[in-house]
């Protein structure tokens, strides 16, 4: 071997720490326990552990409520001199909240372990609630002599990730076969046995007076779990592997020499050196007895996995490992930890329900996460969502908005699919506006009917009865344009609501104006020489009607050419629904709709109220000033109240308001005249109107 080489490979009979470290981490995740306590020894490893492991665990999300570094005993260590370090780490586990307990150690950390528990209950102190445990590989349970009858519940339900192992056949007949009585050159064996039972062999010198021979009755399967384990171990398991490594290397190599024909003297392992056995060591792979396959990475770790163990103990001082998960090194990275929650035992304390180690309660959903000033990233406050926003999960960082066509329930823990709202016809309001449609409209139509059978007489033939009939007509459209307003938007529907709402109300509007502009003319013919006689007729009326019903038509054909009404769904304008609407497409066009009808009434309500006084027994002017009264009201309240409300709302505002007005035309115009033709016929013909008119009135047909 060239003389640069001066470090000898090493090989690890042991998985790499490293994947150990990863196993805790995610076994702490796994549970769900962020907020635990981390107990070490002060050696080399511990403190590597606290300064290079702990930090690493902080970052993934881990706290710890605190850390404490205790001093190993020995075997025959002063318990005395020691006992402060354990006075303080009890007052900080009695103190703590966190469930959980990090203990690093080596092998035989279990003696530290067990001390720190026995002291308080000799004290009287009342034992710290049920903790969980999570112990390192390297701890196995070895206890002292005059420990085996300390009680072992502290333990009970701890977990662990060991050294993977199988049982080995044949290992405790080994063990049974053991004759402690003829090992005289065996002196670990002799100070085992004088240990474990509390005896002395015939042929030792002692001190003592009246200590117990040991004896063939001293039997290993006697003896407690915690003083001595007839099943093989993970750290026995590794031993084990390490002389079979050993073994097959030895024959790798020597089969190569066979083969090479350099065999030519018998073959000493004395004369090799160790460095030889790197060649065949880095390729040995092989099955133990066990059935597991032994072999090396390129590191020269142990390409092996940890066992997960659960730790279940007895009154009677004994205990079982049961082996309830893996962590499997050649799962993807990371390593994947397997657990099986049925087969573990917690601690009496937590009634067998998972325990959790938290700082505090998580946050329900509904709530997210406030961090508290001055505390650990894991201590939190839970504050409700704000306002529409959402969290589904336990502990959410931050509340989420819902998606499209959803909203928070009260909780604000689940999204719930929105409602589609308008006014439709199944619903108390729709069928409602429905029924005072289709009466108002049958009315209009009676009303009519009323008009046309009684066409000849004075009282409808007063005031020009065409105007009449495209009074009537025009509100029997009124009423009807109502009925687009009712139902699912469609493209028809809002294309039309609008236009046609406007234009039978201005030619409504107009055939009024008509009729008090007729009255006025009228009386002015009265007139000896008036040239005004000219101007009243049918074309005078029809003129009227037509020039400001066209003007309207023109503003909706502008509207519908230029920037159409079109349905919409705006999932935004209401927390729960999904308003279905009618977009207006030009707000401004709208308001210029509503602007030129508002206009026409103004301008029908002043030339009205100007002629009011006119003396006639058939004078409609007082009726149409009150009439174009309500009307002007009932469209002045309709704006304010219009903008104020949103949704299906502000269609069931722009309905009554139609209905309100047309009803507000019919009856004030017509209901007068309806009351002479049904009830008063006495009152419709020209005797009376001779008598009791004050002026002529040459308006006839």
């Amino acid at each position: 071997m060239p003389n640069e080489i001066q470090v000898l490979p090493f090989y690890s009979m042991v998985p790499n720490e490293a994947l150990q470290y990863a196993g805790i981490l995610q076994l702490l995740f796994h549970f769900m326990w962020t907020w635990v306590g981390f107990i070490a020894d002060n050696s080399e490893n511990g403190e590597r552990f606290v300064q290079k492991v702990l930090p690493a665990f902080s970052q993934s999300g881990i706290c710890f409520a605190f850390i404490s570094i205790y001093h190993s005993l020995g075997f025959d260590d002063d318990i005395s001199g020691t006992s402060s370090w354990m006075v303080e780490i009890y007052q900080e586990l009695a103190d703590s909240i966190a469930n959980a307990i990090i203990f690093y150690g080596e092998a035989d950390s279990m003696i530290n372990f067990r001390w720190l528990h026995y002291l308080y209950e000799e004290d009287g102190v009342q034992t710290p609630r049920g903790k969980v445990w999570v112990l390192t590989a390297q701890i196995d349970f070895i206890s002292l002599s005059y420990q085996r009858w300390w009680d072992i519940q502290p333990i009970h339900g701890a977990l662990s990730l060991a050294l993977h192992s199988k049982k080995v056949y044949g290992f405790q007949q080994f063990l049974q076969s053991r004759d402690h009585l003829n090992t005289t050159e065996d002196g670990f064996m002799r100070a085992f046995w004088a240990q474990a039972f509390n005896c002395v062999f015939p042929d030792s010198v002692s001190d003592l007076i009246g200590e117990d021979l040991c004896s063939e009755e001293n039997l290993l399967e006697n003896l407690p779990g915690p003083v001595f384990e007839t099943q093989m171990t993970g750290h026995s398991y590794s031993i084990y592997n390490a002389v079979y490594v050993v073994a097959n290397t030895l024959h790798a190599m020597y089969s190569s020499k066979f083969q090479s024909g350099t065999l030519r003297e018998r073959w000493n392992l004395q004369k090799h050196q160790p460095w030889e056995l790197h060649y065949f060591l880095k390729r040995v792979s092989f099955n133990n007895s066990a059935g597991d396959k032994i072999s090396f990475d390129q590191n020269g770790d142990l390409e092996a996995g940890f066992d997960v163990i659960n730790w279940v103990t007895f009154p009677n001082q004994s205990f079982v490992r049961v082996n309830v998960g893996k962590m499997d090194p050649q799962a993807p990275i990371p390593p994947a930890l397997t657990i099986n929650k049925e087969l573990i035992v917690w601690h009496s304390w937590f009634n067998q329900a998972q325990p959790y180690s938290l700082c505090n309660d998580k946050c329900h959903p509904g709530y997210r996460k406030k961090i508290k000033e001055g505390e650990p990233f894991c201590c939190y406050d839970c504050i409700p969502c704000p306002a529409g926003k959402v969290s589904k999960k336990e502990d959410t960082v931050d509340c989420s908005l819902c998606p499209d066509y959803h909203y928070p329930n009260k909780d604000q823990n689940l999204c719930i699919f929105k409602a589609f709202s308008f006014l439709s016809y199944e619903e108390p309001l729709g069928i409602s506006f429905t029924l005072i449609v289709l009466l108002f409209s049958l009315v209009t139509i009676l009303v009519f009917g009323t008009f046309m059978k009684h066409h000849n007489t004075p009282i409808v033939k007063a005031n020009n009865r065409s105007l009449s009939y495209m009074l009537l007509l025009s509100l029997l459209l009124c009423f009807l344009s109502a009925l687009l307003f009712i139902g699912q938007p469609g493209t028809m529907t809002c294309l039309l609501r609008q236009s046609a709402f406007g234009t039978s109300f201005s030619m409504a509007i107009s055939s009024v104006l008509a009729k008090t502009i007729v009255v006025i003319l009228a009386f002015k013919t009265t007139k000896p020489g008036s040239r005004m006689r000219n101007w009243v007729g049918k074309r005078l009326t029809n003129s009227i009607v037509l020039f400001c019903s066209l003007i309207q038509a023109g503003i909706c054909v502008v509207w519908l050419v230029t920037s159409p009404p079109f349905p919409n769904a705006d999932i935004y304008l209401m927390t729960e629904e999904i308003v279905l609407e009618c977009n207006e497409g030009s707000p401004a066009m709208f308001y210029c709709v509503l602007g030129y009808m508002s206009f026409l009434a103004t301008v029908s309500f002043i030339v009205a109220f100007l002629a009011r006084k006119l003396p006639d027994s058939f004078n409609e002017t007082r009726f149409i000033t009150f009439s174009m009264l309500v009307f002007c009201t009932v469209w002045l309240s309709f704006v304010p109240a219009y903008l104020s409300t949103k949704g299906k709302h502000m269609v069931e505002v722009e309905i009554f308001s139609i209905l309100a007005s047309g009803v507000g035309l019919l009856g004030c115009i017509f209901a007068p005249k309806c009351y002479i033709l049904i009830l008063k016929h006495e009152m419709n013909n020209k005797e009376w109107l001779l008598r009791n008119r004050h002026c002529r009135s040459s308006v006839s047909q």
